[in-house]
């Protein structure tokens, strides 16, 4: 596979990413997401979708917006592959916080070879999920994304198990750990306020009040997972969740 630009590499992975995890991209990827996603103007993505054009990785989308080729799929796909996989190797080698391995990750993905990528999945053990439950991409570009509802659409008496964190903020993904709520994590909804208000949560022992905007994150498939308020310091099976999600300094059990 030809090499392309670290610029031309980020482009690829916003695309593919917006077109599969975020549920926006139906149709493609729109030139104000792109903008939204790599921190650029509008007007440099525009002449960057121009280059893309020309190099046959990208072409107008079959609803709104701008899509891969087959050829800016596969190279999408590993792309996002080596992010996932730098992020697992981050979060379970390393011991890097899972708010911070992101950024790290969006440097190693650029160096790494084919064949480290290989040593890398098969040391890790051929792991399903990121550190924040996306799905990675086999080596073959295939990614098959389970169904996951919101927590905010699920009500008084749901008992499910967070499959993946949609957003990846830094300082959300601090405020979840702290409070034990990582991918396989089981939840029980015990109410659900009126007009918009808050969910009350039960997670192991620990009960909590999660916003909706919180709660909207935090993508659920349906039944009990394998574990409760654990705060992440378990060791978990693998074959695709996190082996740990460190938080800076003493972890402290927050009750609502």
């Amino acid at each position: 596979m030809r090499k392309r630009s670290e610029s031309v590499e980020e482009y690829l992975e916003a695309i593919y990413k917006l077109s599969r995890d975020d549920g926006e991209g139906e149709g493609g990827a729109t030139v104000s997401q792109l903008a939204a996603a790599l921190q650029v103007s509008p007007p440099s993505v525009s002449e960057m979708l121009g280059r893309l054009r020309s190099a046959g990785l990208v072409e107008e989308g079959a609803g709104r917006g701008i899509a891969l080729t087959p050829q800016g799929e596969r190279e999408g796909a590993s792309l996002v592959r080596r992010h996932r996989l730098s992020e697992r190797f981050l979060t379970e080698i390393l011991d890097v916080p899972w708010d911070e391995v992101h950024a790290e990750a969006c440097r190693f993905e650029h160096a790494i070879s084919p064949e480290v990528e290989a040593r890398l999945a098969a040391q890790l053990g051929y792991p399903r999920t990121c550190p924040h439950g996306h799905a990675i991409p086999d080596e073959d570009g295939c990614c098959v994304d389970e169904p996951l509802r919101p927590l905010a659409e699920l009500g008084p008496g749901d008992h499910a198990t967070i499959g993946r964190i949609s957003d990846e903020k830094p300082e959300l993904l601090r405020y979840l750990a702290s409070l034990g709520l990582l991918p396989d994590t089981s939840v029980l909804v015990e109410s659900v306020a009126p007009f918009g208000g808050p969910l009350l949560v039960r997670v192991g022992d620990a009960q909590y009040a999660l916003g909706r905007e919180v709660a909207g994150k935090l993508l659920m498939r349906e039944g009990p997972g394998e574990r409760g308020a654990d705060r992440g310091s378990a060791a978990h099976a693998r074959g695709g969740r996190p082996k740990r999600a460190r938080v800076r300094g003493r972890r402290q059990d927050r009750h609502a």
